[in-house]
């Protein structure tokens, strides 16, 4: 439910969610207007009540209400990309980098890559980093984003940190 939208929207509204359904085996037998009515403040609602919807489907079949910690079974359920994968894959401790808005914008800015795809931005962070920092990249540049709102701000600071 992240996608384009803010955390500070996002987080409360999922835990409404998984509040009325406290697993996935509830929420596979959701019915879709129902979590359209809960998450209609997060951007797209729509699509992504689908999308959660049949990824609690999925889990609840194919995966015994387990989520897989393997990023190729993670991208094929229903409204997971790369960044929600290596996010997911990065809280679970895992060596993962999660290439949101915030990385991407400032991986370039500091002159990390001058790729114009985040998966691209990805696979230069990768290079770039240890393994064993790659889970604490997107969390350090996404809390630096947002302490940083202003671009001007944000400019200037970077040029004093190069």
């Amino acid at each position: 439910m992240s996608a384009r939208t803010r955390d500070e929207t996002t987080i409360p509204v999922a835990q409404k969610l998984f509040d009325k359904y406290i697993n996935v085996n509830k929420l596979a037998k959701a019915s879709l207007n129902d979590i359209q009515k809960i998450i209609k403040p997060v951007n797209f609602y729509r699509n992504k009540s689908k999308s959660v919807l049949n990824c609690a489907k999925v889990l609840n079949e194919k995966y015994n209400r387990v989520v897989p910690v393997d990023f190729e079974k993670l991208i094929e359920l229903p409204g997971v990309g790369r960044k929600t994968a290596n996010v997911f894959l990065s809280e679970a401790g895992k060596d993962a980098i999660g290439v949101d808005t915030h990385c991407f914008r400032l991986a370039r800015k500091l002159g990390w890559s001058k790729n114009n795809k985040p998966h691209k931005v990805e696979e230069d962070l990768k290079r770039l980093f240890p393994k064993k920092y790659w889970k604490s990249i997107n969390p350090i540049l996404v809390r630096f984003g947002k302490t940083h709102t202003s671009r001007k701000k944000e400019d200037e600071l970077l040029k004093k940190l190069k």
